[in-house]
């Protein structure tokens, strides 16, 4: 079930940025009266899943899912329709029209998924407003297991004073400054130590085998049971808190690992206390690796507030102020991006190791359907397509419109021979980039 939730919320998200990012180019196209050929979602090498006529335009859905395209008349892209461009102009093609309307219709796509970004912000900050979790009421600190943070010196139960000198008063402001971050003042057993971070650190944790990182202390919430759980069948429902093993008292999900060592393909027993408060006794299995197959509920904070394992600040906005309190999100995100870019394009901080495919972005997904989450990942996968198309790479619509600027400041337009070379250019360079992020996802799957 979690692999339908992961790959529904996954499919959904990327169908939803592809058709309103290729809608970007195709409205101003229209408004323009450039022909546009064809419509799709997802790529239709050799054949297509689904595909319409409708006037002039083809709209269509291809089986291959890493992306889609409107093919343009008289435009020279990733179709390289050579024989179409060596025929004379007609006035219904792109390149028939004036640069600055070239220039307009390239960037409605980025365009688009900045306007998306900002509204998904928006919208979900008057849904649901702003929750943050205060740092000081994780009485005992961080659940640290990520190798790459246990060997530079973080424990479990460290609380997070500052980065960079910067006090740290939110749950969120360490996920907006890690990137920049080069040194970590903590609290451990009541005394202040300060990590220093190394310059490959980003490095480090994209290569670590674990993707956790600063996570909270919570009870073991059960947030859904495997499939391939030997528990499948157990009265378990989501919200359920399992509060001791074998009658050892269980305060913290990362306590599990040591309570189950050497119980291996046993059965034990185990308290479950409901949502109604009570508390029932369960048999439950073990598996090989000593595992339950059971995903934790590890963001219901709402219930763990309930319970006074942290302390929730909640902020609710009007429709008026949710238009601010969006555009803060938007301009974070943007920020945060930005780092990261710089990141990953200076070697010596290793963060190009991270550098990831479909399947990273798939991981991102929760197992456990939210709204919310959906939501904020979509966003900030909105606002990534939209940097990453405007890279000045020939092939990607960032390219074009640098054609189109240098077109408009001298006066003289590209040859069509000079821009068919830099699209196929441009073409390597994005396969090179794609092999490169999906053969770090394949890598990371093989050697974790």
């Amino acid at each position: 079930m979690e692999f339908i939730i992961k790959i529904s919320q996954f499919l959904l998200s990327l169908s939803l940025l592809i058709v309103l990012h290729e809608l970007g180019h195709f409205i101003p196209a229209k408004l323009f009266k450039t022909k546009v050929e064809k419509f799709y979602l997802f790529f239709d090498v050799k054949f297509s899943l689904f595909k319409k006529k409708i006037g002039d335009t083809v709209y269509g859905i291809g089986w291959l899912p890493l992306g889609g395209y409107v093919k343009i008349a008289g435009m020279i892209d990733e179709s390289m329709d050579k024989e179409q461009m060596a025929l004379p102009p007609q006035p219904w093609e792109f390149r028939s029209k004036p640069a600055w309307q070239r220039l307009i219709i390239m960037l409605g796509g980025v365009t688009v998924n900045f306007i998306l970004a900002y509204v998904i912000y928006v919208a979900v900050s008057f849904t649901y407003g702003d929750s943050d979790v205060k740092v000081d009421s994780l009485k005992d600190g961080y659940w640290i297991e990520n190798p790459a943070l246990l060997e530079i010196g973080f424990k479990t139960g460290d609380k997070v004073l500052a980065i960079n000198d910067t006090p740290v008063v939110n749950d969120s402001d360490i996920g907006f400054n890690l990137i920049s971050a080069q040194s970590i003042t903590v609290e451990r057993d009541g005394e202040e130590k300060i990590i220093d971070l190394p310059e490959d650190f980003l490095g480090q944790y994209s290569s670590s085998k674990s993707k956790l990182n600063f996570e909270y202390r919570v009870p073991f919430m059960v947030g859904a049971v495997s499939d391939s759980s030997l528990n499948k069948s157990k009265n378990l429902k989501q919200g359920d808190i399992i509060k001791s093993i074998n009658g050892k008292e269980l305060k913290y999900f990362d306590q599990v690992e040591q309570f189950t060592k050497g119980l291996n393909n046993q059965t034990v027993t185990v308290e479950v206390l409901k949502e109604d408060n009570s508390v029932v006794k369960e048999e439950l299995a073990l598996d090989a690796d000593g595992k339950f197959g059971i995903h934790p509920w590890t963001n219901n904070f709402s219930r763990f507030d309930e319970l006074g394992v942290l302390e929730v600040t909640r902020k609710q906005y009007t429709f008026g102020e949710s238009f601010a309190a969006g555009g803060r999100k938007f301009t974070k995100t943007i920020t945060n991006y930005f780092d990261q870019l710089a990141a990953i394009f200076n070697p010596s901080t290793g963060a190009y190791k991270g550098l990831g495919g479909f399947k990273a972005i798939y991981d991102q997904f929760s197992p456990v359907w939210s709204w919310p989450y959906f939501w904020g990942l979509t966003a900030f996968l909105s606002i990534m397509l939209a940097i990453l198309n405007l890279l000045p790479i020939p092939a990607l619509d960032g390219g074009h419109v640098v054609f189109l600027l240098y077109e408009i400041i001298s006066g003289r337009k590209p040859s069509e021979k000079f821009l068919e070379r830099a699209q196929v250019v441009g073409f390597f360079i994005l396969i090179a980039l794609v092999l490169f992020a999906n053969g770090n996802d394949i890598f990371k799957a093989v050697t974790n």
